[in-house]
């Protein structure tokens, strides 16, 4: 059974976890790097767990895995053997699973929140490039190919136990449709698609959100449908947008609100208007039901939204 489901017939909704990245360079690691936090599954996996258990405790039902920028070809480019990269891939699961099962074993009040599911982030392509085109989606790939990409990545997260896929940051439709053909080859798994936005309507390419909804809407492995890595305020207009050509849940986890240069690879302090928690209340009152934050949001941002949520 749909995982998501089976938590949403349960509780109002599901909380997410934040930022993966930024909190591991908060710890001091250098992510400035082609292969982001996967660098650190292959480097530091006890830090990876840390900010899993970080995020459970502040009420996350949900880890997404340090897999975002984990390819086959990423980690040979590295130097890596294919079977060392599919171990790594498979270990950024094997954290979260372990991470999690360790959090659930102390956990006292277990009626109060779900068990926590582990989600294996599949990135987009851009974020194999490295380049920013995940904020673009101007690929010159077919769908074809596309499929050729993710393949073998989605096979081994499959393998490794997670219990949904999340397939995140997607630019354009064409990916998402690469991505459901794979995902057709493993019936019964599960899937979310959240996509990279670039105002209040259309995704990164262009094209209409509501567009995308209403392809993926009718696919049964579709888990639910948002998005993610985008600015705070475009938000409640993009869930109105998915609302309208869908039914599936409805995920969001935005950025926390600074702006991200792709080519220097660096952040924006611009002080926040409101605060996250506040932001993704009104999120909810719009329709949303998976609620999460992405880049730059902390495990205090969770811990926010778990407050209101729980009570």
């Amino acid at each position: 059974m749909n995982p998501i489901e089976q938590i949403l017939n349960d509780f109002p909704i599901l909380i997410l976890d934040g930022a993966m990245a930024t909190e591991l360079e908060n710890y001091g690691c250098n992510l400035n790097d082609r292969l982001w936090s996967a660098k650190i599954v292959m480097e530091n996996p006890e830090l990876v767990k840390k900010v899993h258990l970080d995020y459970f405790e502040a009420g996350a039902d949900c880890a997404i895995t340090a897999s975002y920028q984990a390819t086959i070809e990423g980690y040979k480019a590295r130097g890596l053997t294919e079977e060392e990269a599919i171990g790594l891939i498979k270990k950024s699961v094997q954290i979260s699973a372990d991470a999690r099962d360790e959090f659930w074993t102390e956990w006292s009040d277990k009626s109060a929140r779900p068990k926590p599911l582990v989600a294996a982030s599949v990135g987009p392509y851009g974020a194999f490039l490295s380049d920013g085109s995940e904020y673009r989606g101007n690929y010159s790939l077919t769908e074809d190919e596309l499929v050729v990409f993710h393949k073998d990545r989605i096979r081994v997260l499959v393998e490794a136990g997670a219990d949904i896929l999340a397939c995140e940051t997607i630019p354009c439709l064409i990916e998402a449709k690469a991505i459901l053909k794979v995902l057709k080859e493993f019936p019964g798994v599960y899937a979310w698609f959240s996509f990279s936005a670039k105002d209040g309507h259309n995704i990164s390419d262009g094209e209409r959100i509501s567009d995308c909804a209403k392809w993926l809407d009718k696919e049964e492995q579709v888990a639910a449908i948002g998005i993610n890595c985008s600015a705070p305020h475009f938000i409640e207009s993009l869930i109105e947008e998915v609302k309208s050509e869908s039914s599936k849940p409805i995920i969001v986890y935005p950025n926390s609100g600074e702006e991200y240069d792709a080519v220097s690879k660096t952040w924006s302090e611009e002080p926040l208007k409101n605060p996250f928690s506040a932001s993704a209340q009104r999120w909810h009152e719009a329709g949303a039901q998976i609620i999460g934050g992405c880049c730059r949001t902390t495990p205090e941002d969770i811990a926010a939204i778990t407050a209101w949520v729980r009570k």
